[in-house]
């Protein structure tokens, strides 16, 4: 691939790279010869029954596709309960370069948005940029209220990322951490993955923002 010696390209900012010639097809030897170009699996084929998976005997992962309940979701949500979704931000990688200007930018006197739609912040009495204190049983962290359509209703959105700000022993993240609210746990006994999208919170009005109206 031809690419522009560093210089250049800070100078003009962007460089667009040619189309392909030939389009990128997936599997395609496997595909063209499965017998001569066999998978990296004990059958050599795609397998949608793992065996080797089912003979783990993980009652968290067994050896096909299957429908598993959270361990936290909105099917068995107490009334109230939101459920929080923390992507990955698209102004810093993950938490490096929290404290980068693009980064600071994006905050709202300084603390991290949070996504939420208007029929949960109408039910709550919130506004839009009011200051919002995010909860559960495990952690609690201060946001601001973005109120959008952009999210459907029973769903908050927050990006991971800041940079843990906590108040003495309370658990409270100033900065809006979303880790101190999920659960530590894996997605199953056999991947380890993250389940930071399977977590339930309840929201309301930081007290801060009385602070804010007297001042």
């Amino acid at each position: 691939m031809d690419l522009p010696p560093f210089n250049e390209l800070r100078a003009k900012g962007w460089h667009k790279l040619p189309e392909p010639k030939t389009p990128h097809i997936m599997l395609e030897n496997f595909r063209a010869d499965p017998e001569t170009h066999k998978l990296h699996t004990p059958s050599g084929k795609i397998e949608i029954y793992s065996e080797r998976i089912a003979s783990f005997g993980y009652n968290d992962c067994p050896g096909h596709p299957s429908w598993i309940e959270p361990v936290e979701w909105l099917g068995r949500a107490n009334e109230g309960q939101i459920h929080l979704i923390s992507n990955q931000p698209k102004n810093k990688l993950h938490s490096q370069l929290d404290h980068g200007p693009l980064s600071q930018k994006s905050r709202i006197a300084g603390y991290e948005p949070a996504l939420l739609n208007p029929e949960d912040a109408g039910a709550r009495g919130i506004e839009q940029h009011n200051i919002i204190k995010v909860y559960n049983e495990r952690g609690a962290s201060l946001c601001v209220a973005v109120i959008s359509e952009d999210i459907r209703a029973g769903v908050i959105q927050i990006s991971t990322g800041a940079w843990l700000d906590t108040e003495g022993d309370t658990g409270l993240c100033r900065k809006g951490n979303p880790n101190v609210l999920s659960l530590d746990k894996g997605t199953s006994k056999l991947a380890q993955g993250p389940i930071a999208h399977s977590c339930l919170v309840d929201i309301e009005l930081a007290e801060i923002n009385q602070l804010r109206k007297k001042c």
